[in-house]
Parts: C-alpha cells; sequence; structure tokens
C-alpha cells in the first residue's frame, strides 16, 4: 500500500496521526487530482458519528475550498450512501470520514470518484505526491476564484432510502427484524428502511454520542443483538459496523451467520434466478474450504483476491461478477451499487429467505464452515516477506496439508502496519489445527525475527 494510504482510506488517531493539517492537505490534493478538467470540482462530504468528524470535515472541506472546489455536506450517513450519492448529484468525487469498525478515537478519509468507485492505487499515489512533497496545487486562488459550501439537499438520507428500497422486490411486511446499528452511520437510514418497507423493527446501538460508535454492539460486537433476537423472538438480527458498510447476520436461534455464509445464500439466490453472472463469486483469501465447495456444489466458480473489499471489487469490474466479499461482511452486489453496503446487503439476505421459504438457520446449516484458527508469528519488518521464499517454511506448509489429507489448507501473510506475519490455518479438527498454527508460527519467529 502507499505512505499514506492503507487499504480503506487513510486512517490513524484523530488529531494525532490523522492531523486537521493532514485532512486540509488531503483535501486539496484530492479535489485537484479528482475534479479532472473542471476548475470548480463539487465534493460531497459525508461523515459517521465519531466526535472527531466535525474536526476533521471542516480541514477537510477547507482543503478544497482552497483549490476552488465548491463542498456539499450531507452530514452523518453511511459510506455506501456516498457512493450512491456522488453519481445522483452528477459530483466530481465523494469524501466519507470514518474509520469503519475501530474505536472512535480512530478516524480516517476515504474518497470516491465521480462514478461511485474507491479509488485505485494510482490515484492515491498522485495524491500523496503531492502532500509528501509540499506542492502547492492551490497556487493561491483569490477572489472569487476560492471554492464555497453549497447547500446541504436536506433529503439525502431520503435519496438514499429511497434507492435501498428500490433494490428488493420481495414483501417483508410483518418480518421481526432486529436491528444493532453500531451507534454509528446507520443509526437513522436502517430503521427508516425497514419501518417503511413494513417489518416490525426492535433497534439497539441507534443513539450516538460521539464516543460509543463500534462500543460493544455492531458487526465486530453482536452479542446484544443475539440477546435482543432471542428475547424479542425475531425472525432475523442485522448487525452493521460504524460506517454500514458491513453486515453480519443473527438467525432466529441466535447464533451469528458470517458474510462467508451471506455470501453463498444470496449467490444461490442469484443462481436459481438466472443472474448469477458467468456463474462465478468473488472471495478472499481468508474464505473458508465450506464456502469453496458450497460454491461449487451449485454450480458456479469462486474468484479468489488478496484481502481487502477493494480487490474484490477490481477483481468483479474485470470479470463481470456480480457478487464478491469477506468474511467480515463486506459484500458488494455488482449488479446493484459499486461498494460494500450493509443495509443492501441485509435486504438482498431478506430477500433469499423470503424466496427460500426457509428459516435463516435453516439456509445457513446447509453451508459447512470449517474452524479456522490465527496465529500471529513476530517477525521484522525487513523479514516480513522473506519466508514466500524461504524452502524450509515452503516444504512445512506442504508438509502440514499433506497431514490435513485435502480437509485444510495454510494461508501466511504479512501484517501490512505491524512487524507480523500472520498464520492461517483451517481443517476439520480445531485441536490439531491449533497445535500446528502454533508450531509454524513459532518456526517463523524463530527464523525471521
Amino acid at each position: 500500500m502507499g505512505r499514506l494510504f492503507g487499504t480503506d482510506g487513510v486512517r490513524g488517531i484523530a488529531n494525532k496521526e490523522l492531523t486537521p493539517e493532514l485532512a486540509f492537505n488531503l483535501g486539496k490534493a484530492g479535489a485537484y487530482v479528482l475534479s479532472k478538467e473542471n476548475r470548480r470540482p463539487v465534493v460531497i462530504i459525508g461523515k459517521d458519528t465519531r466526535i472527531s468528524g466535525d474536526m476533521i470535515e471542516n480541514a477537510l472541506a477547507a482543503g478544497i475550498l482552497a483549490v476552488g472546489g465548491n463542498v456539499i455536506k450531507v452530514g452523518v450517513l453511511p459510506t455506501p450512501a456516498i457512493a450512491y450519492l456522488v453519481k445522483f448529484y452528477k459530483a466530481d468525487a465523494g469524501v466519507v470520514i470514518s474509520a469503519s469498525h475501530n474505536p472512535f478515537e480512530y478516524n480516517g478519509i476515504k474518497f470516491f470518484n465521480g462514478e461511485g468507485y474507491k479509488l485505485d492505487d494510482k490515484i492515491e499515489e498522485q495524491i500523496e505526491d503531492i502532500i509528501l512533497s509540499s506542492r502547492n496545487v492551490n497556487a493561491n486562488l483569490t477572489g472569487d476564484e476560492l471554492g464555497r459550501c453549497l447547500e446541504a439537499d436536506d433529503s439525502a438520507l431520503e435519496k438514499y432510502t429511497e434507492f435501498l428500497k428500490s433494490t428488493i422486490d420481495v414483501d417483508i411486511t410483518g418480518m421481526k427484524v432486529a436491528l444493532d446499528c453500531a451507534n454509528g452511520a446507520a443509526y437513522k437510514a436502517a430503521e427508516k428502511v425497514y419501518r417503511e418497507l413494513g417489518a416490525e423493527v426492535f433497534v439497539i446501538a441507534n443513539n450516538p454520542d460521539g464516543i460509543n460508535i463500534n462500543a460493544n454492539c455492531g458487526s465486530t460486537h453482536p452479542e446484544n443483538l443475539q440477546k435482543l433476537v432471542k428475547e424479542t423472538g425475531a425472525d432475523v438480527g442485522l448487525a452493521y459496523d460504524g460506517d454500514a458498510d458491513r453486515l453480519i447476520v443473527v438467525d432466529e436461534k441466535g447464533d451469528i451467520i458470517d458474510g462467508d455464509r451471506i455470501i453463498c445464500i444470496c449467490a444461490r439466490m442469484l443462481k436459481d434466478a438466472g443472474k448469477l453472472e458467468g456463474n462465478r463469486v468473488t472471495a478472499t483469501v481468508m474464505s473458508n474450504i465450506g464456502f469453496h465447495r458450497f460454491i461449487e456444489g451449485i454450480g458456479a466458480t469462486v474468484d479468489v483476491t488478496a484481502v481487502g473489499d477493494r480487490y474484490v471489487l477490481e477483481s468483479m469490474l474485470k470479470t463481470g461478477s456480480v457478487i464478491g466479499g469477506e468474511q467480515s461482511g463486506h459484500i458488494i452486489f455488482g449488479n446493484l451499487t459499486t461498494t460494500g453496503d450493509g443495509i443492501l446487503s441485509s435486504l438482498q439476505f431478506l430477500k433469499a429467505v423470503k424466496l427460500s421459504g426457509k428459516k435463516p438457520s435453516e439456509l445457513a446449516s446447509e453451508i459447512t464452515i470449517y474452524p479456522q484458527v490465527l496465529k500471529n508469528a513476530k517477525v521484522s519488518n525487513e523479514n516480513k516477506k522473506k519466508y514466500a521464499e524461504d524452502p524450509e517454511i515452503k516444504a512445512e506448509i506442504e508438509r502440514l496439508e499433506n497431514l490435513m489429507a485435502g480437509e485444510g489448507r495454510v494461508l501466511i501473510r504479512p501484517s501490512g502496519t505491524e512487524p507480523l506475519v500472520r498464520v492461517m490455518i483451517e481443517g476439520s479438527d480445531i485441536d490439531k489445527i491449533t497445535k500446528l498454527a502454533e508450531g509454524l508460527a513459532a518456526m517463523l519467529t524463530e527464523k525471521f525475527a
């Protein structure tokens, strides 16, 4: 990844790593690069509920205004809402201020181009080069050359929720739906959509105060949603993350259905409807063996990418795949939108449930998910990628996979931010694969610390 941009924008602790100065410079450089030939680019800015959002939003907007761009602030909205509204308003770019599922003290800035897609590496590198070289792209514009903040459209939320409702064509009237909005960007939109579609709605984590986003709630902490489903007798529970681009489902028994299973269930729905383009599904290297076997069992193939929804999308655009995603619940329906959308994904999941005539637990039970064990090997940063060509490590990986006799696999990948190599082993026997993962991690640490 780049020097400023990670796999999903620029992130850090607000006012320490992600400072107002950096936000200002990102606003200047981003508007300059994304404006193309438009001397007066229009940039939409949205944010989640973090306390630092106002500070970063105003610094970012100032940078855009300094290069002659105009800004439309649409306030607290899910990340995918900005991707949709960029196209709707025919803006030159969109920016989301969010650190997704991370704690409240973190924040981030991610850009969308005028087509609603996240930026590719080359565009991010252009923005980085301007900032790191201290290049003054605004050339000190003055007078009427400066940009201005345009009036925000009060109906931005309405436009987005109307779009979401248009993506489901089955009746969910009367369904009991439990929602966990992570005290984040979905706290208005999700409830509004489900109530207007006629569902009976129970909601938790929908009272953001600036510091409670993702705090023991949302897609990374679904425990309270599991309790709510059981207490209310809900048909399904739906958990989003801080910026609402992820979905984790809780079935009617209170058990979790992760991204792998959600994709499988929705892919089969598309296959049955003749809408699974090319009979292919896109997933990352972390997708479960059980995921691959289920997709192959419905007569489709899996395209495998690196970890990160941006890589999933890049592959989908190349192959024409209409569904792809990650275990974490980042799921992209390429025939409906340009990025992961937790609320949209939940609507498609409920559509699959209704069309099947089965309960969520019954659908999930048809997919066998193998246990996965993840262990970290502490290595030096300069050695993080050397394991890939090491004969001894290669031989050990081959030995472990032979031990599992086709019922497991080994995946090793370096951390993007820490001096670690992550060892993931998947197999049918949890005790066995735990010992194997610990042994391989120790071997890596000994060789490359």
